[in-house]
């Protein structure tokens, strides 16, 4: 062996090395929020396992952000829990499994860019809107209870629930003991813990104090229940199903999980991207792979995934080097499933349920605002319209509602023209200062204004603060100057400034793409 391969041997050596290190790392995060997940969208708590071994074995390896980490999200849950309420579960194989392939085909499409084009203020209020969705349904889990309906009914029910619980006693009382439990060890573990013990994630950290404290109280509350073969859970989509894909509303199922998870996804590679200076997200590439992994979840009749910021940022903050820690994680999530499915039977539902109320706070908390405010108080808006008619309706309501609104805020922005006259009778001059779009839809407002000039004057239109001109009103004012010089005026337009202010703004576009 040569000196010279003798660095780079043991350079991949310790690239191997963190990555194994950054993979168990990912395991003990993925492992409760796998579960955790799998009970709030009404599943057995193997479902979001299995989902997480695919994210890991299949996505890990085709995945084009070599960091993201896929697996079950929170960002799914209660549009997964409705669609098994509504089509039941035989069906959700049949809905994923169509969501995954509209997936495929918008990655051989190149169209993953265009889900990233999807406003902020709707992705983080959808986002805001899931975490209370989450938050509001899993409180009730958390006291050995069951959700009660849509969020707005959950969020309503919580005061009474409350009392119920802590005047009543008994299994709620002790599930809420042991579910605020574990929100107290996941706050002050992230706050508090040692540095060296930082690589422990918090969820684990709550539920193994939780599984202790359960058992030394022998608690009489609901744990995890476990089939001894975890892949008795699988279910194969029949015939008879597949037929029933095609009917509105399973397309109309499907085409929501689709856009919901290839945004979440994308939109967690763009924060992933910020984390390191590694390879970037190749964002058509990241999406042929989820649509593989969720067309695999739906031929196993198992929890759709996303690409997870929670998994992905642990990933990253553990050391992984090369997409090698995310696969590793599949592995160990495959081998736990494999030899050590009964211990987790020993997992209160209540610690489970308070992982995911955290999170959903966590989802929720406004951290997003003061940063919509920087782009105008209509983004926050639109954000909270958005947060509103997720918990006040549902999901897709909510997301349909706020990327309309988005829409028609941009029209708005482009059919925006403000025109100032000045007159100088003094030097028989007039000054129109545009500002805004001007564009065809503001072209009867224009030429209104041209209109009020008087004759024999002379006009100088300014764009200095003109956004954007089209051709129908350059058209106008060329036409308009023949009339009015007919009328012995005269119209001076700033050619070479508007040449300058959008001539070079396309040769900086071109010299960009180039």
């Amino acid at each position: 062996m040569s000196k010279a391969s003798t660095p780079v041997i043991s350079d991949f050596k310790a690239w191997l090395g963190k990555d194994a290190m950054a993979s168990v790392v990912v395991f003990l995060v993925a492992l409760p929020l796998c579960m955790g997940v799998s009970i709030a969208s009404g599943v057995p708590p193997t479902s979001g396992l299995i989902t997480g071994i695919i994210g890991g074995l299949v996505v890990g390896v085709l995945a084009g952000s070599p960091f993201q980490v896929s697996g079950p999200a929170a960002g799914l849950t209660v549009l997964v829990w409705q669609l098994v309420q509504q089509h039941g579960l035989p069906m959700l194989g049949v809905i994923i499994l169509l969501a995954g392939l509209l997936q495929l085909a918008a990655g051989v499409l190149k169209l993953g860019q265009w889900f990233r084009a999807v406003s902020p203020a709707v992705i983080h209020g959808m986002l805001a809107g899931i975490g209370l969705l989450i938050l509001t349904a899993q409180f009730h889990v958390m006291l050995d209870g069951k959700p009660i309906g849509k969020g707005i009914d959950n969020l309503l029910a919580i005061p009474d629930a409350l009392n119920r619980a802590i005047s009543g006693g008994g299994a709620p009382l002790h599930a809420l003991c042991i579910g605020v439990l574990s929100i107290v060890v996941m706050a002050l573990w992230g706050a508090y813990s040692p540095k060296k013990l930082k690589v422990l994630p918090a969820p684990l950290i709550a539920v193994v104090i939780a599984v202790v404290t359960a058992a030394y109280f022998n608690l009489k509350i609901n744990y995890v229940i476990v089939p001894d073969n975890i892949w008795s859970v699988i279910q194969y989509p029949t015939l008879e199903n597949l037929k029933h894909g095609l009917e509105t509303p399973i397309l109309i199922a499907a085409i929501s999980v689709a856009f919901i998870a290839s945004a979440e996804t994308l939109l967690c590679a763009s924060a992933v991207d910020q984390m390191h200076q590694g390879q970037r997200t190749k964002y058509d590439r990241e999406l042929t792979a989820q649509g593989i992994g969720n067309a695999l979840c739906g031929l196993c009749g198992v929890l759709p995934m996303t690409g997870v910021i929670v998994r992905s940022s642990a990933n990253i903050e553990a050391g992984a080097k090369t997409r090698a820690s995310a696969i590793f994680h599949g592995l160990w999530l495959l081998l736990f499933a494999a030899v050590l499915p009964f211990t987790l039977r020993y997992i209160p539902v209540a610690s489970l349920a308070a992982v995911l109320v955290f999170t959903g706070y966590k989802l929720a908390y406004p951290k997003a605002v003061p940063k919509l405010l920087e782009f105008g108080k209509s983004e926050v808006a639109i954000y909270a319209v958005t947060i509103a008619v997720i918990v006040g309706a549902d999901l897709l309501k909510g997301v349909v509602l706020g990327l309309l609104l988005s829409l028609f805020k941009l029209l708005y922005v482009f059919s925006q023209l403000d025109i100032e006259c000045d007159e100088d009778k003094a030097t028989n001059c007039m000054h129109l200062r545009l500002s805004g779009s001007a564009t065809l839809i503001r072209l009867p407002m224009l030429a209104a204004a041209l209109e009020q000039v008087p004759s024999g004057v002379e006009v100088h239109v300014h764009f200095e603060n003109l956004d954007y001109i089209d051709h129908a009103c350059l058209d106008l004012l060329s036409n308009w100057e023949k009339q009015h010089e007919a009328s012995n005026g005269s119209l001076v337009i700033e050619w070479d400034e508007l040449s300058r202010k959008f001539h070079q703004r396309r040769s900086g576009a071109q010299k960009t793409s180039s």
